[in-house]
């Protein structure tokens, strides 16, 4: 059976269009504005026909060559956006303009604190499979994504990892090992708190499951939940009250910041 091409995002439509649009305008081939922005003019037909998103970089060069006026750099943040699974796009765009996060996990790390290398693991795991090119274009979300902790104005973070987590393997021991030192690096920054839920705690309010929550620049208060390529945004109040003390419950349950980087410090210098 012959697989059908890939169909660009709506946002890589209108990139593309634009992009074709100035480049006719200024009298360009695509060999032309390819050698203005040292790339192929293969490379910019791949991104005019859809066949190759526009990376951050392919986005600044052809901006700069074609003297868009911004018109193109516009265009990137709806373009990185669309990087993520479709039902996770309405979350991201919440959580970048986020005055807090605050997450439990207990299946994996939480993907503001993943090394590069334990994102493209986590995906590899996924069923059906990912081809390598969708890994590779999901993990660079990731990172990302990231850039949040270290966003001004600042995003206050609070993770609660089992401990479960930080103990299976993904990926072989050193991809976790990184991927402890990356935590690590993390929680250094000021407005970054990680804890962890020790196993031996066993009858603590989170039995029920993960749990997000954030806090949007009008002070709501939002809780998210994903399960299984679904996920579900609650914006009660009453409801997410209620979700609000769990997660403090939480908190209160898991290991102080100090004895948590101790355990993972403890973690990653037994890989050694």
């Amino acid at each position: 059976m012959t697989q059908g091409r890939k169909v660009a995002s709506p946002a890589g439509q209108y990139f593309a269009e634009v992009l074709r649009l100035l480049r006719s305008s200024a009298g360009l081939s695509q060999n032309d504005l390819g050698a203005r922005m040292s790339y192929t003019g293969a490379a910019v037909s791949a991104v005019e026909t859809g066949a190759k998103p526009a990376t951050d970089e392919f986005v600044a060069a052809a901006e700069k060559a074609l003297d868009a006026g911004g018109v193109l750099r516009a265009a990137s943040k709806y373009l990185r956006l669309e990087r993520y699974p479709e039902h996770f796009q309405g979350f991201v765009q919440l959580e970048q303009e986020a005055l807090s996060v605050t997450s439990f996990c207990t299946q994996v790390v939480e993907g503001l604190l993943q090394s590069e290398d334990y994102a493209r693991a986590l995906l590899r795991t996924g069923f059906p499979p990912l081809d390598e090119e969708e890994v590779q274009q999901l993990s660079a979300a990731r990172v990302e994504r990231a850039r949040l902790l270290e966003r001004r104005p600042v995003c206050v973070v609070d993770v609660i990892l089992e401990e479960t987590v930080l103990r299976r393997q993904l990926g072989g021991r050193e991809v976790m090992k990184r991927q402890y030192e990356h935590i690590l690096s993390c929680a250094e920054l000021p407005n970054v708190n990680v804890q962890i839920m020790p196993m031996n705690c066993g009858d603590h309010a989170g039995l029920f499951g993960p749990l997000k929550l954030i806090e949007t620049p009008e002070n709501e208060r939002l809780a998210y939940f994903e399960a299984n390529g679904k996920s579900t945004l609650v914006s009660d109040p009453k409801e997410v009250g209620s979700y609000v003390r769990r997660c403090a419950m939480i908190s209160r349950q898991a290991l102080r910041p100090r004895e948590s980087l101790e355990l993972i410090e403890q973690l990653a210098e037994a890989d050694d």
